[in-house]
């Protein structure tokens, strides 16, 4: 049983929250917060209240409820932008509250909820929604957050101009419930409690919490394997609003390439069960795609005579990507995770190998280090692999580009000894459903190189550290 809440004498009329920029710390934002958190002990895994008919059970979801309603009312003048969602919000937990705390069906306050259309720099959002956490937590309990846009003007005219995503939102998290206080660094309308999948309009990254991860985890790795930053990736790790906004150009750049390329198949792999090295070449396509366009952004505006303010910073932001690139996806997303089927870990042990066996990265004398003048074409030729790759398949069926793709893989990375894909799935597999296929892929197929191994043993504490990480934690 949780613990009562002490705010019935406020409840219905708390304090009127009029700026956004203090939402965080008034009365109203506590008790909403507090009510969250209380009200999750009661939940289950699909977000309901099984015990809600135990009188007491029943009152204490009633009090939560009411608590929560009461402060988003209180804290709605504050973000007028949010007016109709929030009015959306209260009637959907007051219906739920009144239908019995059966599965939560957040469904219409969703649809209201459009931060898409205000995507201005420092413009803030409450968000309320009966939610799992990608990364967090996989039960769609209540959450509730202060969330904040990071716009800057440079990014705003990237997107005006080539690289248009009307979907992207940048966010910075201001105070949130425990399924952030986790790695999640995304709020996406397919976690939330519904009833029928509308048509979605938007997905968010929380750029703050990607910045101070990267910087704590390269500042760390850095350290280990006595890399010698050049002085712009250094730059990063003592700048969180540089490294910020160097992660909004990754990742609108990468979100919007999901949707474009030569494709073989659904950009997003909905409903899609494949083996988990395809997923991993599908991120790294799209993270090798914001390199490249980089490059292609840092050689346009280098070769002008004269250039604007705003493009003077999108051309430095420009070379940084090209760094975080690098570092996030070796140094961070290859030992992150467990190894099973871990698809983000898999594409970062392949840029390194790449870039190892090509001779642009170097692990010589327990001392990395990269020919930087070399690592743009060398980058850009694996991009241009799999570009291939994709381009062929759109002529092969299935489960040969599926082969296709292991043995690029392959290629580059030593399978597990007991896989047996690397020695020949037998012709019963072959001939027979994609399923059979699926499951002869080991959950580690690609283990961990020996610098790897042992790269991950030193560097465990310091990635365990940036769970829940935010700006100011680094």
């Amino acid at each position: 049983m949780s613990t009562p809440l002490h705010t019935t004498a406020i409840i219905g009329e708390p304090e009127v929250v009029e700026d956004a920029a203090t939402a965080e710390n008034s009365a109203a934002w506590r008790m909403l917060k507090d009510a969250a958190i209380a009200i999750r002990e009661l939940q289950v895994k699909d977000g309901s209240i099984p015990g809600a008919a135990d009188p007491e059970t029943h009152a204490a979801a009633t009090e939560h409820v009411a608590a929560i309603t009461a402060g988003i009312r209180a804290l709605a003048p504050a973000f007028p932008h949010d007016a109709e969602y929030l009015a959306a919000s209260v009637a959907d937990f007051e219906r739920w509250a009144s239908e019995g705390f059966g599965v939560p069906d957040f469904l219409d306050s969703l649809v209201a909820f459009q931060p898409q259309q205000h995507r201005t720099d420092g413009i803030r959002h409450l968000v309320v929604f009966p939610m799992y956490t990608q990364n967090g937590s996989s039960d769609r309990l209540i959450e509730a957050l202060i969330v904040e846009a990071i716009w800057p003007e440079f990014i705003a005219a990237l997107e005006a101009g080539d690289y248009g995503n009307k979907l992207f939102v940048s966010l910075r998290l201001v105070d949130f419930t425990p399924g952030y206080d986790t790695n999640s660094a995304v709020l996406f309308p397919e976690t939330v409690a519904m009833r029928e999948i509308p048509t979605f309009t938007w997905g968010a990254i929380f750029q703050d919490r990607e910045a101070a991860r990267y910087r704590r985890v390269v500042r760390a790795a850095s350290e280990i394997t006595k890399l010698e930053l050049p002085d712009a990736a250094a730059r990063m790790l003592d700048d969180q609003d540089l490294t910020e906004k160097t992660f909004v150009m990754w990742d609108i750049i990468h979100d919007r390439t999901h949707m474009r390329g030569d494709l073989p198949f659904d950009p997003f792999m909905i409903k899609q069960r494949m083996p988990y090295f395809l997923y991993s070449l599908e991120e790294l396509r799209c993270d090798l795609t914001a390199f490249r366009e980089s490059v292609a952004i840092e050689k346009r505006l280098s070769a002008q005579d004269s250039i604007s303010a705003v493009e003077q910073e999108m051309l430095e932001h420009a070379g940084l990507v090209q760094y975080a690139v690098i570092f996030d996806r070796i140094f961070r997303f290859a030992i992150t995770g467990s190894r099973v089927r871990n698809y983000d870990g898999l594409g970062g042990q392949l840029l390194f190998a790449w870039l190892h066996q090509r001779g642009v990265l170097h692990w010589t004398d327990t001392r990395l280090t990269f020919d930087w003048d070399a690592v743009p074409d060398a980058v850009i030729a694996l991009g241009e692999a799999i570009d291939d790759l994709y381009w062929r398949s759109i002529d092969r069926p299935k489960k040969a580009h599926w082969l296709a793709a292991y043995e690029l893989v392959r290629s580059v990375l030593t399978p597990n000894p007991a896989s047996v894909w690397a020695r020949g799935l037998s012709d019963e597999v072959l001939a027979g459903l994609p399923k059979g296929y699926t499951d002869a892929v080991m959950d580690d197929e690609f283990p961990l190189s020996m610098f790897f191994e042992a790269l991950e043993k030193k560097m465990r504490p310091v990635i365990e550290s940036t769970s829940g990480i935010r700006a100011g934690d680094e």
